[in-house]
């Protein structure tokens, strides 16, 4: 998007005109979500708070905020997972020296696992985006460029429940993904390039003879489907409109979204399909979309998912059921609630404070992209 001037002073009024109109729009839009007040209730300062954090995450993100130097200037626990050790042994460690309130600094792969001891002890949880992704600190109103900010958690803050989702007695806090994804995320390169390794894989997977994957389960309406090549399960549904598409509207709804489809048998066209859908299944003509509280996909061999973007072999049948408001989490009071389209017109705020000499509006200011419109199946 290019703002053209005229030479002509008639011209430049005119354009000096709109951008004053399109920044003072801009300015009460940001102005009333930096007033927003996280929704919960209010609760007081943690006396116990321990902070589990995954160094390797987010390709370092926590050492780089540092964050385990903030911890401690806060009085905050902070432990260190290191290679090969336990992260749910480690909560429960945790959990038995008295802590609290227990958070978690990782990827959601993670955060499902400590939810799920915290969940069991009837303890607030504190999400701290040090992931790459951090699809659940987004969907709670979470800024994830801000590490240290969401510390605030731990002190004077508000608290509100949400619901966990379970799949043969695994929680998982954003989806799980069978069939073509699930075998997509298993490719080291997936972590750096997801959207560069899925166009990469999808010919060999999508080439002549490929099959749908070897999964059962029963639709909407209880008719039985046997075979498919996606079936994604959700923690509550994301949402159908284009503003909520890439998040859920809730996670308190206790429901489970459901989304499964089965590709045309032409291979060339199956790719053309996956492609423009984006990573989004129910773009595509002809998947099915639903709400359950319950749900179960069987097969004649274990089944390959993709748990929170974790990569699992499970057994079948896998039996999914949501878990309502099973989860206490703690959020700053002011969390900052910025959404994408928010922040693009912060963006363009700043940029005409900067005068209309400059002629080309960065990317966000024309559209949503990059990290805020990747949900590629990977929770």
């Amino acid at each position: 998007m290019i703002l053209r001037t005229k030479s002509d002073a008639n011209g430049s009024g005119a354009l000096a005109l709109a951008l004053a109109l399109v920044g003072g729009a801009a300015a009460r839009v940001i102005g009333r979500l930096r007033r927003w007040v996280s929704p919960g209730h209010p609760v007081a300062p943690a006396a116990h708070g321990v902070l589990i954090v995954n160094p390797r995450s987010g390709d370092g993100k926590a050492e780089r905020a540092g964050l385990v130097r903030e911890c401690r200037a806060r009085g905050i626990e902070a432990l260190l997972l290191e290679p090969g050790q336990d992260l749910t042994k480690m909560a429960e460690a945790a959990v038995a020296s008295g802590a609290d309130v227990i958070g978690m600094a990782g990827g959601d792969g993670s955060l499902g696992l400590v939810a799920d001891v915290a969940a069991r002890h009837g303890l607030a949880m504190v999400v701290v985006p040090a992931g790459t992704r951090n699809h659940l600190a987004m969907d709670l109103g979470l800024d994830r460029g801000d590490v240290l900010g969401a510390l605030d958690a731990f002190g004077e803050a508000v608290e509100r429940s949400i619901d966990l989702g379970e799949v043969n007695g695994r929680v998982f806090v954003n989806n799980v993904s069978l069939g073509l994804y699930a075998q997509i995320i298993r490719s080291p390169e997936y972590r750096t390039a997801k959207a560069d390794t899925t166009l990469s894989m999808l010919p060999g997977l999508l080439g002549p003879g490929s099959r749908p994957f070897d999964l059962r389960f029963a639709g909407p309406g209880g008719e039985l489907h046997n075979g498919a090549h996606v079936v994604q399960i959700s923690n509550n549904p994301y949402g159908r409109t284009p503003a909520t598409l890439i998040r859920r509207p809730r996670l308190d709804g206790g429901r489970l979204g459901v989304i499964a489809l089965r590709l045309p048998e032409d291979p060339a066209a199956a790719r053309r399909l996956v492609i423009d859908a984006a990573g989004h299944p129910e773009r595509i003509p002809g998947s099915l979309a639903w709400e359950t509280t319950v749900f179960e996909v069987d097969s004649g061999r274990p089944i390959e998912a993709g748990i929170d973007g974790e990569a699992l072999d499970l057994a079948a049948p896998l039996r999914f059921a949501i878990r309502p408001g099973a989860l206490r989490i703690r959020l700053p009071a002011r969390a900052v609630r910025i959404s994408p389209v928010a922040r693009a017109l912060q963006n363009l705020r700043n940029l005409l404070r900067k005068g209309p000499g400059r002629r080309k509006l960065p990317w966000p200011c024309v559209g949503i992209r990059g990290t805020e419109s990747d949900r590629i199946f990977d929770g």
